[in-house]
């Protein structure tokens, strides 16, 4: 049975929350064509429908590439997430039993995979547990605007290194969980709201940088530009002497 343009984009996004596709890969037409055995049209509506969905970028001469978010990218991306799954929690009435069990049994694969050496499946559902919250919690159109947001942020921790603990993440799933089973949304949008600001605050963002930084330390004053004429008054030249040649007095008062 024949790949569709869906299957594709599904496996990419699962790759890129598993970490296996870095900000900035190449995705090749012909390749991707090849590995699904499939054609470059449907290869291309894939990468058409995931570059419509913020996943991938398109240059005219270089092909499609995962995307490399800005810092203000990033930055958005997680108020993004704020308030749809802050706005889900506080909306939702109570908790059915079965949505409950799924979650549940998601903590324990989460729990299983931190045991083991997989980085790829621990990343993927530390990541879809987002994704299914919002399945479990009645809302799957928000279901899937959450995946292509949690994969943008999976991006991001990869590009800005974040050194957060996936050991804390999975107790922070457990926490939201445990608050939703007692009714407490109250305390479930509150440990949503730090678990957020927790991964966030995790990511090695470097302050803004100067583009003018080297060119102002080249010119600025030399440090003895005011004494240099001060000290030349001192000094008597000979008539028919040639001016003083110092070269760092020179540039001093040009500059």
């Amino acid at each position: 049975m024949a790949i569709s343009a869906s299957e594709i984009s599904a496996r990419i996004v699962e790759a890129v929350m598993a970490q296996k596709l870095a900000p900035g890969s190449r995705l090749g037409e012909q390749q991707l064509a090849m590995l699904f055995d499939c054609s470059r049209t449907i290869v291309r509506e894939a990468l058409t429908r995931l570059a419509a969905r913020g996943i991938v970028t398109v240059s005219a001469r270089r092909g499609w590439f995962v995307i490399e978010p800005s810092q203000d990218e990033a930055r958005e991306a997680f108020e993004a997430r704020r308030v749809i799954e802050l706005g889900l929690i506080r909306s939702v009435g109570k908790i059915e039993k079965t949505a409950l069990r799924q979650l549940k049994a998601h903590l324990q694969r989460e729990k299983a995979a931190l045991k083991e050496s997989d980085v790829g499946n621990r990343s993927f559902l530390l990541g879809d547990f987002h994704v299914c919250l919002a399945e479990c919690l009645g809302n799957t159109l928000l279901a899937d605007t959450l995946r292509d947001y949690t994969a943008r942020t999976t991006l991001i921790a990869m590009l800005y290194q974040s050194t957060h603990d996936a050991v804390q993440s999975c107790e922070d799933h457990v926490r939201i969980v445990a608050a939703l089973e007692r009714g407490d949304h109250a305390a479930a949008e509150a440990l949503m709201a730090e678990h957020i600001g927790t991964v966030q605050s995790a990511l090695r963002v470097q302050a803004p940088t100067d583009p003018l930084a080297q060119l102002r330390d080249a010119l600025a004053p030399l440090q003895n530009t005011t004494a240099a004429p001060a000290a030349a008054k001192g000094r008597r030249r000979k008539p028919g002497a040639a001016p003083d040649s110092d070269s760092s007095t020179y540039l001093g008062a040009l500059l």
